[in-house]
């Protein structure tokens, strides 16, 4: 496996012969049952300053953050705080988005934690489209709004559909972490903190840096070479379905009055993404029971696919069909990533957990770089297996 990933890697920094790199830096780590079988931090965190990429660099996150807030989420379940559903107004009674037709259903836990509640994404629709005329921040600009203020906005756009009816990936983990910050009586980052970072030894995540020399550059994948991110950036990509395009502003991570988007919003490091994704692969030791995992990892989108051969549980994708998603992974196979350029999956069947943090987007979250580095993980084991 050793060489195998380290090619594909380094092909992807320095591919020669006249070609475009697809990413400027990564950490990727591969465990399986829960021991470290391949590990490697290549590449550069600025290459500007030709600054190197380490294994403690820090990330921002984007939508790995979700994983944060979710387990925060199972934690409350399993003290008892939450239910599934229980409604958002407990908590949050201003927040009653409403139908086109007029009236306010009830949205539940349980519909944010699917993204079945009716909500949306900005990068999702048009540029024309109501989310972008109410001025909703997905989570990554610099919108200076504060969260409930960014919450009202996004209850006064109608639903897409009657929260239950449906699955669209939505700003819905914003929601919800402002319903933990509420049960837990502090802003999110000290709820995080409390009910999940700390519990595991995790110290370097947060929703912003304090350490700015270990933060890496954002990128953009362009020609000759990836291109350093603007503070202002938007990335428009209509094949991957977001004709609005995502609008990133990069110095987020070092301004403590940004809202914390529990969707969105963090900032860490590889091996603090890795000890969650070990959480879940063990059913949930050491932050709640195997029966609220069970909760977090059912597949809620019922006949709809988040992509070919893929359903959707918590904030994360569930693979239903190898064969029609071309996936080499195991039935059951978890999986997601973020928009400066991350993806992560955990196979149970294998026993074996993936993160992959790059500074380059979008390569490092859909390209094919993603999509080697996992087909060259599942060679080596049936390499090894036979």
């Amino acid at each position: 496996m050793q060489r195998s990933l380290d090619n594909v890697i380094d092909d992807a920094i320095n591919p020669g012969d006249g070609l475009t790199p697809t990413i400027v830096g990564t950490v990727v780590l591969v465990s399986q049952c829960g021991k470290r079988v391949y590990q490697r931090a290549a590449g550069y965190a600025d290459w500007e300053s030709q600054i190197p990429m380490t294994l403690d660099t820090l990330f921002r996150l984007s939508s790995v953050t979700k994983l944060f807030t979710t387990l925060a989420t199972g934690v409350l379940l399993d003290q008892g705080k939450l239910k599934l559903e229980d409604r958002v107004t407990q908590w949050l009674p201003w927040f009653t988005p409403k139908l086109a037709d007029g009236t306010a259903p009830d949205i539940t836990i349980g519909h944010l934690l699917c993204h079945s509640a009716g909500l949306n994404y900005g990068f999702s629709e048009s540029p024309d489209g109501p989310y972008h005329q109410a001025g909703i921040s997905d989570g990554l600009d610099n919108s200076g709004l504060t969260l409930e203020e960014n919450l009202k906005r996004i209850a006064s756009v109608p639903l897409l559909y009657p929260p239950g009816t449906a699955i669209q990936y939505s700003v819905a983990t914003d929601v919800l972490g402002a319903v933990i910050a509420k049960v837990h009586g502090t802003d999110l980052s000290q709820a995080i903190r409390s009910l999940v970072t700390e519990p595991l030894g995790i110290s370097q995540t947060d929703f912003t840096v304090t350490d700015s020399d270990r933060l890496a550059e954002p990128y953009v994948n362009d020609f000759p070479r990836p291109r350093r991110m603007g503070e202002d950036e938007l990335m428009v990509d209509e094949q991957s379905g977001m004709p609005g395009g995502i609008h990133y502003s990069p110095g987020r991570a070092f301004d403590s009055t940004a809202f914390q988007s529990g969707g969105a919003g963090m900032v860490g490091m590889a091996e603090d993404v890795e000890r969650l994704l070990q959480v879940l692969r063990t059913d949930g030791y050491p932050l709640f029971s195997q029966a609220t995992l069970n909760q977090l990892l059912t597949d809620r989108a019922g006949t709809q696919e988040m992509n070919p051969g893929w359903g959707f549980a918590s904030s994360w994708q569930v693979l239903r069909n190898p064969m029609i998603a071309d996936s080499p992974q195991s039935p059951g196979t978890i999986s997601w990533g973020g928009v400066y350029g991350h993806n992560w999956f955990i196979d149970f069947e294998q026993s074996l957990s993936v993160v992959i943090l790059t500074n380059t987007a979008p390569e490092g979250l859909f390209g094919e770089f993603v999509q080697d580095i996992r087909d060259r993980v599942y060679t080596a084991l049936l390499a090894k297996a036979s």
